[in-house]
């Protein structure tokens, strides 16, 4: 299975800087993108005006240099960021990775039972990935290798496999701009 990071991150020139560390946590995290991922986990039924119980997923994996956060909101938005700098922004702008962005949140929502409460968001190690689903009550989580998510080993791997759709859906988008 390919990484999705190598994926996207090649349709973007993004893989060449993530490659020298064999720790994410070896290269500090930019500025910009903690401060996305902390808008991120800040939203909330009335930040999006939305009466959904389920409000957004961040699916985040461990790569060497780098941390991929995937972001997907009820109302469309959709977005994802490297802990190193670059990504994309606002990809819910166009049909496709809306609809890819609603669906993972539906699916997360099927699957709640899966996730823990929490209010502590440590960023994944190599090789792990972390799911983070922000609710109306809170927000919850759950983390895995990403090789059991993808090769459907787990009970969250439909929601690894719905995230992995909306960055087919991203990556569309992008490979349409060049």
């Amino acid at each position: 299975m390919k990484h999705w990071l190598a994926v996207i991150g090649s349709a973007l020139g993004l893989t060449a800087s993530a490659s020298p560390a064999t720790q994410p946590q070896d290269i500090a995290p930019s500025n910009v993108y903690l401060e996305l991922r902390g808008q991120a986990l800040a939203q909330t039924q009335s930040s999006l005006r939305v009466s959904d119980n389920t409000i957004g997923v961040l699916m985040e994996t461990g790569y060497p240099g780098a941390i991929a956060t995937l972001i997907a909101l009820v109302d469309g938005s959709a977005s994802l960021y490297f802990s190193n700098g670059g990504g994309i922004i606002g990809a819910g702008q166009h049909q496709g990775p809306a609809a890819a962005a609603r669906s993972l949140v539906v699916t997360a929502a099927e699957n709640l039972s899966k996730f823990t409460p929490t209010t502590e968001f440590p960023l994944p190690t190599l090789g792990r990935t972390r799911f983070f689903v922000i609710t109306a009550q809170g927000v919850l989580t759950a983390e895995a290798a990403e090789d059991d998510l993808g090769n459907n080993r787990l009970p969250l791997s439909p929601v690894f496999h719905a995230a992995h759709a909306l960055i087919a859906e991203m990556r569309q988008v992008e490979e349409r701009k060049q």
